[in-house]
């Protein structure tokens, strides 16, 4: 009996616990390039990229090469145990591209919520402090300390009771919404006076451009006032660039279009090409706090994903993909205008290289945003054969993560089943 969608989600649902959400009723088998094949032989344009993991596309040829080629020599030592170069070679090329005029230093682990973990671990060993402040609709990962980080409770934290104390909340600036950048800092401001004192607080961590919470990017001029700050009071800067890293905003950290550095940044994501791997950059003194045997992980920085994230880099070059993200963006959101301009319901279009957002609102009205429309445009998306993902605190944005890699021709076509969704929904 061949296998189809249905059958496995019966097994899904009989075998996997139903916290573990699932976006499209679909079973993928095999997937090249941005074009993904179901259980039932089905194509479908990919636009969620694994959730912004396949910048460089399903299967690329050189990376898988990278792997088969790990694959004949070792999978795994430790590398606490037994030390092996891709490691140390991935945390150099790593510390060479994020921003920063200063030492840097490297630590590999294997997913986005546990580089973070790390990062406020190192923040607070290295200030002696234990406060972070995160932002509103910011999203740091699924586990206990990321979810104190992240701003949203439901679906991520409801029912699990309170989350570890220690974080404040400010305001994320953004203009769409009426918070402008004095918004945000007097409400850091409003942190120091009614919450934590600054010489209490370790860290700051921000999203360059928003994940989950709706692909808003932080001003330019927010971020340098933001650095001022941290700088004043001796707290660090985190940077969380899981989804915003690896090219996906048209510079391979979205903070080298931010005028100012990190103290730490986080990484994860399309780094490695869907390979599992992770980790932590920042100032060499910070990552030096911790002494021997406070870091790392049984399967931190796996020799095969390192030798993935090796080859996505030389394929970035070799294939000119920060340039190539600038064109995916402005032909995405050319095309994403030209629908706007036939359809009130979308209240805006943004972009910083091709990590792209279409925010939905009640016939324009930007106080009502509209979730609905938004899951009706995706599950319609897929019908039509096309893989689209919503986020947003309100459920009401459409983010494109299309791999950077993906021919013009597959783009112009994604950019029809949207427009053709909604002539459909109007």
């Amino acid at each position: 009996m061949s296998k189809t969608n249905e059958s496995l989600m019966q097994r899904r649902n009989a075998a996997v616990p139903r916290g573990v959400g699932q976006i499209h009723p679909i079973f993928a088998d095999k997937a090249e390039n941005a074009t993904v094949t179901d259980v039932e032989g089905r194509e479908f344009i990919d636009f969620a990229g694994g959730i912004a993991v396949l910048n460089t596309g399903h299967l690329h040829p050189k990376i898988i090469a990278a792997v088969q080629a790990q694959l004949g020599k070792l999978t795994h030592t430790c590398f606490q145990v037994l030390a092996y170069e891709p490691y140390v070679e991935l945390a150099e090329k790593v510390a060479a591209r994020v921003p920063g005029d200063f030492a840097k230093k490297t630590l590999l682990v294997t997913t986005g919520s546990e580089a973070v973990e790390n990062a406020v671990k190192i923040a607070r060993a290295a200030t002696g402090r234990a406060g972070v402040i995160a932002f509103t609709g910011g999203y740091h990962g699924r586990t206990m300390m990321t979810l104190s980080l992240t701003g949203k409770v439901v679906p991520y934290s409801a029912g699990m009771g309170l989350m570890p104390g220690g974080v404040y909340r400010a305001q994320y600036p953004c203009e769409l919404h009426g918070v402008s950048v004095d918004d945000s800092i007097a409400s850091i401001e409003r942190v120091f006076k009614n919450d934590a004192e600054p010489r209490d607080i370790a860290a700051i961590i921000i999203e360059p451009v928003q994940g989950e919470g709706g692909f808003y990017v932080a001003p330019k001029e927010f971020m340098q006032r933001l650095r001022a700050l941290c700088d004043q009071h001796g707290i660090l800067l985190i940077a969380d660039e899981v989804q915003t890293g690896a090219g996906r905003t048209g510079t391979f950290f979205a903070m080298e279009q931010m005028g100012v550095a990190a103290d730490l940044t986080t990484f994860a994501k399309s780094i490695a090409g869907g390979f599992p791997v992770a980790g932590v950059c920042g100032k060499a003194e910070y990552m030096d706090a911790i002494a021997p045997g406070g870091l790392g992980g049984t399967y931190a920085g796996s020799p095969i994903a390192c030798a993935a994230a090796l080859a996505v880099m030389e394929v970035f070059e070799e294939e000119k993909l920060l340039d190539r993200c600038k064109a995916v963006g402005e032909r995405l959101v050319t095309g994403l205008k030209a629908i706007q301009a036939k359809h009130k319901s979308i209240g805006d279009v943004r972009a910083l290289g091709a990590m792209i957002a279409v925010e939905l609102f009640e016939n324009g009205d930007l106080h009502k945003p509209n979730a609905a429309l938004t899951g009706q445009i995706v599950a319609k998306a897929r019908e039509k054969g096309l893989i689209l993902l919503s986020c947003g605190t309100y459920g009401n944005v459409l983010r494109i993560l299309v791999p950077l890699t993906a021919p013009d021709a597959q783009l112009d076509q994604g950019l029809a089943i949207i427009a053709e969704c909604f002539d459909e929904m109007a």
